[in-house]
């Protein structure tokens, strides 16, 4: 029995805090969800949550705004390259025109059998919007951004990850968290990601022998981690267990991350995985259920550090 219950959610480190505001509540139509800070290390740095109005998973987009001089990281092999999104059938074109529209290229590409829209960031990392059959979730519409059910946001669809050898990242798929292998041509290697609540979510995995390695770092312009929900600190645990004796080693002890715990693996193919649930408070710890994402919180923690990071922090308009 699967101890994975669809994705948590997908986290990426870009630039400009106000460019990744404006890209995903404005340009996306999702939700600001809760705006925090990076819990790990002492360099001020906003964590943004963005998706549904009331942040349920397998909705939330993460970013790590990171514009510090000379930092930017590289995207190539041996690591996730793009962020996948789900959206209802016949709804590319609305996206492509929207995004144009904007400033934003955006073409209809179809990969897998899979009807997409193909984009980038503002920071360059790429992003597609796929059609899905399979989603019974509600879309998240956004009135003041003019974005209705029949066009809006579903959730994650997944992600796309490069690596150098796909034979190992295949046998850490399949045997390690355990997804199921659904298809393997010459586009590559696709993954269905167990969800109890039938919502059809992917892993796509691709060979790339010719790209150099992307870096790991927290860097601008790269995806952080992949994180899939394993529901309970139970489940939780019990996989992570199960990874551990597999030899992968490379495997975190639990994070509490004040709205959810954390364990955090490196796959064979370089792209970090995050194994989350969300306590139950979630993200009413902090602030009242209904206005979550409205203002700028801060874990306990950081209580004694809280005027230092507000100074540190990027100027922004969080509307």
């Amino acid at each position: 029995m699967s101890q994975i219950s669809g994705f948590h959610h997908l986290t990426m480190s870009t630039d400009g805090a106000q460019e990744d505001f404006d890209f995903y509540t404005k340009t996306l139509g999702l939700h600001s969800v809760k705006r925090t800070v990076l819990f790990d290390g002492t360099i001020p740095v906003y964590h943004l949550y963005y998706g549904s109005p009331s942040g349920d998973a397998s909705t939330i987009i993460t970013t790590f705004p990171f514009r510090k001089p000379g930092v930017y990281g590289r995207r190539g092999t041996n690591q996730s390259r793009t962020i996948l999104q789900s959206i209802p059938k016949g709804a590319s074109q609305f996206w492509v025109d929207r995004l144009n529209a904007r400033g934003i290229a955006a073409e209809k590409i179809t990969r897998f059998g899979a009807d997409r829209v193909a984009f980038a960031h503002p920071c360059g990392i790429p992003h597609e919007l796929v059609e899905s059959d399979g989603d019974p979730r509600t879309p998240i519409t956004n009135t003041v951004q003019g974005i209705g059910a029949e066009h809006g946001i579903k959730g994650i669809y997944g992600a796309v990850v490069a690596c150098f050898d796909r034979t190992a990242m295949d046998d850490f798929m399949t045997i390690a968290l355990p997804l199921t292998k659904e298809a393997d041509s010459h586009e590559g290697i696709v993954y269905r990601v167990p969800d109890a609540n039938g919502v059809v979510q992917r892993l796509e995995v691709i060979e790339d022998r010719d790209s150099p390695a992307g870096t790991w770092t927290l860097s601008g312009g790269t995806i952080h981690h992949l994180a899939l929900n394993t529901g309970d600190e139970d489940s939780q645990m019990k996989l992570r267990a199960h990874i551990e004796g597999l030899g992968f080693t490379d495997i975190s002890e639990q994070k509490d991350r004040n709205y959810f715990k954390s364990c955090y693996v490196r796959s064979p193919g370089g792209a970090l995985f995050e194994l989350a649930w969300t306590t139950p408070e979630g993200w009413a710890k902090d602030e009242p259920p209904g206005q979550i994402g409205k203002t700028l919180v801060f874990p306990p923690w950081f209580k004694d550090r809280e005027a230092e990071l507000r100074e540190g922090l990027e100027a922004a308009e969080f509307v």
